[in-house]
């Protein structure tokens, strides 16, 4: 069994863009620093984010998450850190981006490396995105912004419905 965190972000994004906070249904956090995944949950708030955070520990358990058929629907975009536990974020997205039921949905890795091995790896799984993690809470909240508005306003993302069977 993962572990799985609901937090409501919608309060928050009272004084933000009403367009950002529109948008987002769903958000799965893959982190195992419980610090920074309360970061992160405070950081979208604020950047208008709209919906639920679900944040998991490990890559066993958000695959677990992914992967189940009743419950909690599947996340409109993922936040995937790439140092984890049982099966690293490596894994995770190979595995997401391999699945024809997964792979569209935006992955957007959150991780402290700066090595271009690591970028060059995670564009090569398919990543949508790969962000150095900010080191104060102000550049979090304008990378939740950033994120807000790039990827729920100015993307267009193909449904899970319009998906081709593999």
């Amino acid at each position: 069994m993962y572990l799985l965190e609901t937090i409501d972000t919608a309060d928050a994004a009272s004084d933000l863009d009403s367009r950002s906070a529109q948008n987002i249904r769903n958000i799965l956090l893959v982190e195992d620093n419980p610090a920074d995944a309360k970061l992160t949950a405070k950081a979208l708030s604020y950047g208008g984010l709209k919906g639920r955070l679900y944040v998991v520990q490990d890559g066993v358990e958000a695959l677990e998450f992914l992967h189940s058929e009743g419950g909690e629907p599947k996340p409109d975009m993922i936040l995937l850190d790439l140092n984890l536990p049982r099966k690293n974020g490596r894994e995770v997205l190979a595995e997401v981006k391999q699945d024809q039921r997964l792979a569209h949905i935006p992955v957007i890795v959150l991780s402290t490396s700066e090595a271009e091995q690591d970028v060059q790896q995670c564009y090569a799984l398919h990543a949508n995105c790969y962000v150095k993690k900010p080191m104060s809470f102000g550049e979090f909240k304008k990378v939740a912004q950033t994120l807000a508005e790039f990827w729920l306003n100015t993307a267009s993302l193909p449904s899970p419905a319009a998906q081709v069977p593999g």
